[in-house]
């Protein structure tokens, strides 16, 4: 089934509208709430939910909802580990609509103080080749189930959703690195990847709008085709701007401009401090890993530690390399310095790939310490 067999123009409109996710310039956690709430509006769902899977995709590392209230998903517990029905999207990634969840063999049942729920439709968001997560919605509003049009138009969403993700992804890459094997990889895939993707969407919208009758539609097409043309030509701007980056700059340089950049994210200046021959002693390799930890760890202070201070130390003592990154926010307590979840795994992995470890500490004065250690070369 494809949008043709959809009749209701003003949601053909909402979906197109969506396409714009391409180009925004929105942070990821904003960019895939905002998918949510399309989702819920457009098929008058009562409660949305977007999970994030784990590296190995067998299970959902982070669970975003909407239409609950904030003391509602307190008083529920520890988010969805993707069991159950949930679980079925996980092992099967294809679309799933289900008119009760009840009386569904697969249903694992709700914990405490869930609201009930009973309509259900599930479907893969997608980036690139892999399933990065499930788009899911429950209970439509006024209907015993959700329609055809409705997976249809969900579908939709989904695969702009997926665009948007690797394309947010890969500006963060292009800011963070500037490593010449990095560079060389980013751009062969926004060239072979990205804008061919692009490319054939446009292609595809063009023969929609060719064959669309409804007053309006038409044009609004035609502007979602230049709109992605404008992209491309941004894309391709930074293929060229990839290759003028200066190769030789140290990495008490770049942890420096980093430092800068994220000022903006956490609100004040993070002071900075060096240790060590880290210019000679760090390899390229270790170096991206490390840009990478530094944004992470920094950008998860801004959003979740309520800080109003914030340093980093990077030391180099023989072979060891050594990040430790400090706030004064509300501490191991709280959501901390990493805000767990997807950020912390991805932190530990990068420590675990290059034979080193990942410690949270608390300050005896408040706030937390994150220690990241590995092999310098």
């Amino acid at each position: 089934m494809s949008l043709h067999s959809v009749e209701d123009a003003s949601k053909l409109r909402r979906i197109i509208e969506a396409m714009l996710l391409i180009g925004a310039d929105l942070d990821l956690p904003d960019l895939l709430r905002h998918v949510i709430e399309e989702a819920r509006s457009i098929t008058g769902a009562h409660y949305g939910a977007i999970g994030v899977l784990n590296s190995e995709r067998t299970a959902l590392a982070e669970f975003i909802t909407v239409g609950l209230a904030p003391d509602d998903e307190v008083r529920i517990g520890d988010r969805p580990k993707g069991l159950g029905v949930l679980g079925l999207v996980i092992s099967d990634p294809e679309a799933l609509r289900i008119a009760d969840l009840n009386s569904h063999p697969n249903r694992s049942g709700f914990p405490l103080n869930h609201p009930p729920m009973t309509s259900f439709l599930g479907v893969p968001i997608r980036v690139r080749e892999e399933v990065y997560g499930n788009l899911y919605l429950t209970d439509k509003v006024g209907w015993s189930e959700f329609t055809n049009d409705d997976l249809v138009l969900t579908e939709a969403l989904a695969l702009a959703a997926g665009i948007a993700v690797e394309n947010a992804r890969l500006h963060q890459s292009v800011k963070v690195t500037s490593i010449q094997d990095d560079r060389q990889r980013l751009a062969g895939d926004l060239h072979d990847r990205v804008i061919q993707r692009l490319f054939g969407a446009g292609l595809s919208l063009q023969g929609i709008a060719g064959a669309v009758k409804t007053d309006g539609l038409s044009d609004r097409l035609n502007s979602v085709i230049t709109e992605i043309d404008h992209t491309i030509r941004e894309i391709r701007s930074t293929i060229f701007e990839l290759s003028l980056i200066d190769t030789e700059q140290g990495i008490r340089a770049q942890v420096i401009a980093l430092l800068r950049e994220l000022s903006q994210v956490v609100g004040f200046e993070v002071r900075s401090a060096f240790d060590g021959p880290v210019d000679t002693g760090i390899s390229d390799d270790v170096a991206g890993h490390l840009l990478a930890t530094v944004r992470e760890a920094v950008t998860n202070i801004g959003r979740h530690a309520n800080a109003t201070k914030a340093d980093v130390l990077l030391s180099v003592h023989g072979d060891l390399c050594r990040l430790q990154v400090s706030d004064n926010g509300r501490g191991m307590g709280g959501t901390g310095t990493t805000g767990g979840g997807l950020g912390l795994n991805n932190m530990r992995r990068r420590a675990e790939k290059l034979q080193g470890r990942l410690e949270l500490t608390g300050n005896s004065a408040g706030g937390t310490t994150l220690d990241w250690q590995v092999l310098a070369k």
